[in-house]
């Protein structure tokens, strides 16, 4: 069964990093675009970035370019999402996806939640 499966969420404080992780199963991470979001609590889902599956052309939200890497591992099925100097406004649930480049299926997948103490 192709899915996404999150991790590596928790409580940080203000100004710590987290590195997020997200495994895909059943398809091939090359033939997809990754894209990370993020869902603040009462907020409208927030776009993160993205990347290639194959690891190039990488593209982040303005608010996040100078603190945020995002990038992938084929050989372990996994994109990442490195955070650093976190802020109280990064709260949220982050949540990967992937969307084929050519034809096959889209994916969610369920979430990790990051809370940032002030």
């Amino acid at each position: 069964q192709a899915q996404l499966v999150e991790s590596g969420g928790g409580l940080v404080h203000t100004g710590g990093s987290l590195r997020l992780a997200c495994k895909a199963s059943g398809f091939s991470l090359s033939r997809y675009v990754l894209r990370w979001y993020r869902q603040a609590p009462e907020k409208e889902r927030e776009w993160v970035g993205n990347i290639l599956g194959t690891g190039d052309s990488v593209n982040y939200a303005d608010s996040m370019k100078d603190r945020f890497t995002i990038s992938v591992d084929n050989a372990e099925s996994t994109v990442y999402l490195q955070m650093n100097n976190l802020q109280p406004d990064d709260t949220g649930s982050y949540i990967c996806n992937a969307y084929p480049r050519f034809t096959g299926m889209e994916y969610w997948g369920k979430g990790t939640l990051v809370t940032v103490s002030s």
